[in-house]
């Protein structure tokens, strides 16, 4: 058992969180980034939060935009196309729609909404996480996240349902899972940020009330996990080159399309 440094006769299990010496009871003083030594306590501490890096989250904004943008033209722009239809509906993915060679859908889908609250839910929910996650994160960081939860949500409505499935909750869940990846590794208490409860109530809601696509939110929740892991672990814990844990989240997302088109295409 370690001794405090400075009474040498105290044994003790806890270390300064910023200098790592031992320290005892006495010497113990709590921050908002754990306990530290007399000496560190007194030397201004920046907190780390989910926004501690300064970036405005401009791609946010223009996702939201883009999704606003294909809703509002699905709900009131009537039909579209040669064979007529709402935008959702040449858009929307299934495995029939996939099967016939409509590979762009994996993407579309993914904006295309059903209806004004539909889209109104999950542009809330993208704004709470993207103005959350993006300032942490970085544009291209987020980017690779949204992007990557979109298709393995795309995988996941293949997987799990031949009906065919639209909206941007496969991107949103994703989001949900990287923030409590992010959140974990930068010692955030799920449970004190809302994050864990509002994941724990999002799931319930996903397995409770008909006609949601189980297939999207799972697939999201899981890739955007996925890629808020390699990101985290290996982009700031591991210190390997940037490039590397960008191309393995890239990876995943380009693993969801080759499965999809694979299996189903």
């Amino acid at each position: 058992m370690e001794t405090c440094y400075r009474h040498p006769k105290r044994e003790t299990g806890v270390r300064c969180s910023n200098c790592e010496r031992p320290i005892c009871p006495d010497c113990m003083t709590s921050t908002p980034v754990g306990m530290r030594c007399p000496e560190c306590a007194k030397q201004s501490t920046k907190v780390r939060t989910m926004r501690s890096v300064s970036s405005d989250p401009t791609l946010t904004y223009i996702l939201i935009g883009i999704n606003v943008l294909a809703g509002l033209g699905s709900v009131y722009g009537g039909n579209v196309g040669t064979e007529g239809g709402s935008l959702t509906d040449a858009w929307e993915l299934s495995r029939a729609q996939l099967a016939d060679g409509d590979l762009w859908r994996l993407v579309t889908s993914g904006f295309a909404h059903r209806g004004l609250f539909h889209l109104l839910a999950n542009m809330l929910a993208l704004y709470i996480l993207g103005t959350m996650l993006e300032p942490a994160l970085g544009r291209r960081r987020f980017a690779l996240i949204y992007f990557v939860s979109l298709l393995c949500g795309s995988l996941g409505v293949l997987l799990f349902s031949a009906d065919a499935s639209a909206g941007a909750s496969g991107a949103v869940f994703g989001l949900m899972g990287a923030a409590v990846v992010v959140a974990r590794s930068r010692g955030l208490n799920l449970m004190e940020s809302g994050l864990g409860l509002w994941l724990g109530i999002n799931l319930l809601i996903t397995f409770t009330i008909p006609n949601i696509s189980i297939g999207g939110h799972l697939g999201g929740l899981v890739g955007g996990a996925l890629a808020g892991l390699v990101l985290v672990e290996l982009g700031e814990r591991r210190r390997v080159p940037r490039y590397v844990p960008e191309l393995l989240c890239a990876a995943i997302g380009v693993a969801a399309v080759v499965i999809s088109i694979v299996q189903y295409g």
